[in-house]
């Protein structure tokens, strides 16, 4: 068995995998995000732990007792300071966080070349741009920081002791050379760091550690050797076997990603797209982002009083009606691709008195695909072939949304098997890599096609014109969510 365990932001997911790649058994626990003032978003770390505990022990305990290595993946950027002790010196800073948007200014005024280094952009999410923002709202927390570790490599810390991470995720830090594989103490030195607050770097499938004794034996488990793993979207290729330049996925989890693996380092900062490296030697890979996608639909669940989320998608799905009034931004967290706008709000416009919560959750659904779109579109500006997506995360689950993505994208959808297990499922996989010597090439193969989701003509007709207007909100509203922080 090879364990693979995911730190989102929503839950913790723990994943068994046989040597045949089968899902033995699964398990996750619930986490919940604070947000004490506007724009910020916040985890305790300790939760995260909690939750990875809770998660391992519902798992089959005779499958646990065979596992020969575990495998890492957590949602990325979030800002974990530990002290000198190895204590945590503040609530973690996640990704969906935009309160360091001005940092993010200061360091592109100061530092011209940075997203010649990074190739990114500096984004309030990216972790880098949130310890500028410690170093002058928080001085006195910024002076007792010995490490800064991500989400899943505070949780490999407490697992093994060991201060390591992998490449993938540490390229969303913003500290990387990311062409190089390596830090950049041009960039640590412009937020006041240096290498030796930095975990070590090891690709995806290399060993960082072995589990402890305590916790093997909390767990039930001997002391098998730990994979670096990767960063959510990453591992999810891993899991997808999107590894071959030109392949790619979209992941429906609390936020929306369209992934498209490379070969070689392609930067390109034009409409927000991202650049990192892959989980795997040698690759990278290029994303669009939006940050609230099924967290966004979540959201309207809540407000127009559909018991569950559940209950939304189930209700949207029998009703297969696309809506023809009111349309929804998803905005709720800001929104970094295409627009980079930490103040983009969410909102709907054009309610009437024919409007149902079935209809408000009919425009959800559609403002997060319309979202996603505009992604696949500034991909495709930057010289990206999409002719085929593949489908992973929670929202993986709702074939109605997927009908409505792929027509609002005019592309056909591809769903494999454990699909809705997404990013432990990769980290499954790079957990077999660290232990057995077998190529990437033979173990992170595409999953079996469960079905495909071809577009639909009317609904891409209907949604190419309401797409024009969902543009158009963005554009209106955006001079006036300047008003809302005032």
């Amino acid at each position: 068995m090879y364990l693979g365990l995911d730190i989102g932001t929503s839950g913790v997911k723990a994943v068994l995998v046989d040597g045949a790649q089968k899902v033995v058994d699964q398990a996750s626990a619930p986490l919940a995000v604070s947000r004490p003032k506007p724009l910020w978003s916040e985890q305790d770390p300790a939760d995260w732990w909690r939750a990875t505990t809770e998660a391992v022990h519902k798992l089959d305990t005779r499958a646990r007792r065979a596992v020969k290595a575990i495998g890492l993946s957590g949602q990325m950027h979030g800002a974990t300071c530990l002290d000198a002790s190895g204590k945590v010196i503040r609530p973690a800073i996640l990704w969906n966080d935009g309160r360091s948007a001005e940092n993010c200014a200061v360091m592109m005024r100061d530092m011209p070349t940075l997203t010649e280094i990074s190739g990114n952009l500096a984004m309030p999410g990216f972790t880098a741009p949130k310890l500028h923002w410690m170093r002058d709202h928080e001085s006195e927390n910024f002076k007792r920081i010995n490490k800064v570790l991500l989400p899943k490599d505070y949780v490999r810390y407490l697992m093994s002791g060991d201060f390591a991470s992998d490449l993938s995720d540490s390229a969303g830090t913003l500290w990387l050379d990311v062409e190089k594989r390596k830090w950049s103490d041009d960039i640590l030195a412009l937020t006041g760091l240096t290498q030796a607050h930095m975990p070590k770097l090891y690709e995806g499938s290399e060993v960082t550690g072995t589990l402890s004794a305590k916790i093997a034996d909390d767990w039930g488990m001997a002391r098998v050797p730990i994979a670096a793993g990767g960063g959510d979207n990453a591992a999810g290729a891993v899991g997808a076997g999107v590894i071959t330049p030109g392949e790619g996925f979209i992941s429906l989890g609390t936020s929306g990603v369209v992934f498209l693996a490379d070969d070689t380092y392609r930067p390109n900062t034009d409409g927000a797209v991202h650049t990192f490296c892959h989980a795997l030697p040698g690759l990278w890979h290029r994303m669009s982002v939006i940050l609230s996608a099924a967290s966004a639909v979540d959201f309207v669940a809540r407000i127009a009083g559909f018991e569950t989320e559940a209950a939304l998608y189930d209700a949207a799905a029998d009703a297969k009606t696309p809506a023809r009034g009111a349309i929804f931004l998803p905005y709720l967290s800001g929104e970094r691709t295409p627009h980079n706008d930490p103040y983009a709000k969410g909102a709907f416009f054009g309610l009437s008195h024919e409007d149902t919560p079935l209809s408000m959750a009919q425009a959800a659904l559609e403002g997060v695909a319309f979202a996603l779109a505009d992604g696949v579109d500034v991909l495709r500006e930057s010289g990206a072939r999409i002719e085929n997506l593949s489908v992973i995360g929670g929202g993986s689950r709702s074939a109605w949304w997927g009908k409505i993505i792929a027509s609002a994208m005019d592309l056909p959808l591809t769903y494999r098997t454990a699909s809705a297990v997404g990013p432990a499922y990769g980290a499954a996989r790079l957990a077999r890599l660290c232990a057995a010597s077998e190529r990437a090439e033979d173990i992170c193969t595409a999953p079996a096609i469960d079905h495909v989701i071809e577009p639909d003509a009317d609904m891409r007709d209907l949604y190419a014109r309401r797409r024009e207007t969902f543009t158009k909100l963005y554009k209106a509203t955006h001079s006036l969510t300047q008003e809302l922080r005032a």
